[in-house]
């Protein structure tokens, strides 16, 4: 696969997502402008896809000129199984804990999920994966932290004054199930003579199959499913440092959508010594987004052998800017990869 052959893979897939789709800014669900750097909050079948075990934290702050801060925390861990004993494919379980509080109420959202997927050898380049997430969580709000019209005695608010609105249980738990597949190709010389690596992957996703319940208040309401899908890639530029990676994900809850894309350009600064260990590859990357109708975003990326951290900004420019002041929220990552992938082959070779 050239290189002209695959940009057109990666663009195709980015048209048939905005064409198929119609665009609305605002998503139910949690996410990240790190998109990349949250592979299992994109996909399950992203489990154990790109490397043999890869661990990650994510932290964003947003809002917080407007209101209390939105705070939500990530943490995911996942690896392969048994790729060394068989080329025709291979397993991968994952493990992902996530927090999220919004609001005066600290509206709450704790989840814990387990992934499994398994990656079938389409050839020497390509693996084709499918994966399944179950999980539990746990919404929780503090109704106490409400302020209400009945409330207000005409000078001022007065917490004694009763809501005159019905109070629903203040803690939910549910179960929460999901299903993916994902494609992963990978050509690839890492090294700064060459550097000819040539990185696509493509995925759909379904999380919240089982709808479940999700009211406070004990109703039939049931929470939407969500629907991901992505596309992205890594295009090295032969006999230099430098290298593209552009990307496309849209997600979709019940009437709301969301649409981020962008590119990062990535220098390669160091090799890492394939012998002492005492020189470490080494990269840098900057890149800009955009979520539709919402705000651009600027990300860096700082890698050092197995290891890498990203941070990103959120500009606002909807129509919450004037509030804002068009400031969004900021975001930090950190990365481990194992295989080192300043050393490695292409992800999903055999």
């Amino acid at each position: 696969m050239n290189l002209k052959r695959s940009f057109q893979l990666v663009c195709l897939t980015a048209l048939i997502v905005i064409i198929l789709l119609p665009v609305r800014m605002s998503s139910q669900d949690v996410h990240f402008s790190q998109a990349g750097m949250t592979p299992l909050n994109l996909n399950p079948a992203q489990t154990g896809a790109q490397y043999n075990l890869r661990a990650l934290i994510n932290y964003k702050n947003q809002w917080g000129t407007v209101a209390a801060p939105y705070q939500t925390a990530n943490f995911s861990f996942d690896a392969r199984i048994g790729k060394n004993k068989s080329k025709k494919g291979f397993s991968a379980f994952g493990l992902q804990v996530f927090s999220d509080k919004a609001g005066d109420a600290e509206m709450g959202l704790f989840q814990a999920n387990l992934s499994y997927a398994y990656h079938v050898s389409l050839n020497e380049k390509s693996t084709l994966g499918a994966g399944f997430v179950g999980g539990f969580s746990q919404r929780s709000l503090k109704y106490a932290a409400f302020q209400w019209g009945n409330q207000y005695d005409g000078v001022d608010f007065n917490a004694s004054l009763p809501t005159g609105e019905p109070v629903g249980s203040d803690n939910i738990s549910l179960a929460d199930l999901g299903a993916g597949i994902h494609y992963e190709y990978g050509k690839e010389q890492r090294y700064m003579t060459g550097n000819d690596q040539k990185t696509i992957s493509v995925g759909f996703s379904a999380f919240h199959l089982n709808q479940p319940k999700y009211s406070f208040y004990k109703t039939d309401e049931k929470l939407p499913i969500k629907m991901v899908g992505y596309a992205s890639a890594l295009f090295g530029i032969s006999n230099s440092q430098l290298s593209i990676e552009p990307s496309v994900y849209y997600f979709r809850q019940s009437t709301q959508s969301e649409l981020l894309f962008g590119a990062r350009f990535r220098y390669q600064m160091r090799e890492e010594s394939k012998y002492t260990g005492y020189v470490k590859g080494s990269a840098i990357s900057l890149g800009t987004y955009y979520r539709n109708k919402d705000a651009f975003i600027t990300t860096f990326l700082f890698e050092i052998s197995q290891y890498a951290i990203g941070v990103s900004y959120d500009l606002n420019v909807s129509d919450l800017k004037t509030a804002s002041a068009g400031k969004g929220g900021i975001e930090f990552s950190i990365r481990f990869l194992s295989p080192n992938p300043f050393l490695s082959k292409s992800a999903s070779s055999f």
